[in-house]
């Protein structure tokens, strides 16, 4: 399991930030897209749940991702943030994990936006990065 700090947990769950996914098909196309509907568990697990979008269908085809969050825009070199690289682990259309993500998108967004996903994901978080990484 890779270490997490607790800075990027509180980073990734801050309400109000800023939340971009990088997935690609198959065949490394690539696809970013902005979700407000993530959270970071105390176990490591990225969870998101998904409409009926690109970024679901690359994630069927290739588990891998890469999520940028940052607390604040427009982006400086002083804004806070991370990379954290993700493997899909589990990609539910219904049961547990859908029911609990729909339900707290509910909540929070609306029961019309809950209506718009159509499936949870949870991540395993593979590697972390600060946002400014001049190491490579």
């Amino acid at each position: 399991m890779v270490e997490i700090s607790k800075e990027m947990f509180e980073i990734v769950n801050k309400p109000g930030r800023v939340g971009v996914l990088g997935t690609a098909d198959k065949a490394g196309q690539p696809n970013a897209a902005y979700f407000g509907s993530l959270s970071l568990t105390e176990d490591g697990t990225v969870l998101l749940g998904l409409g009926n979008n690109r970024s679901l269908a690359n994630l069927k085809e290739n588990p891998l991702a890469v999520l940028f969050c940052v607390t604040e825009s427009p982006v400086t070199f002083g804004t806070a943030g991370c990379r954290l690289y993700l493997k899909a682990k589990d990609i539910q259309e219904e049961g547990g994990l859908y029911d609990t993500i729909r339900g707290a998108i509910a909540k929070h967004a609306g029961e019309e936006a809950a209506k718009t996903i159509v499936a949870a994901v949870a991540f395993e978080v593979t590697e972390t990065r600060g946002l400014i990484d001049f190491q490579g």
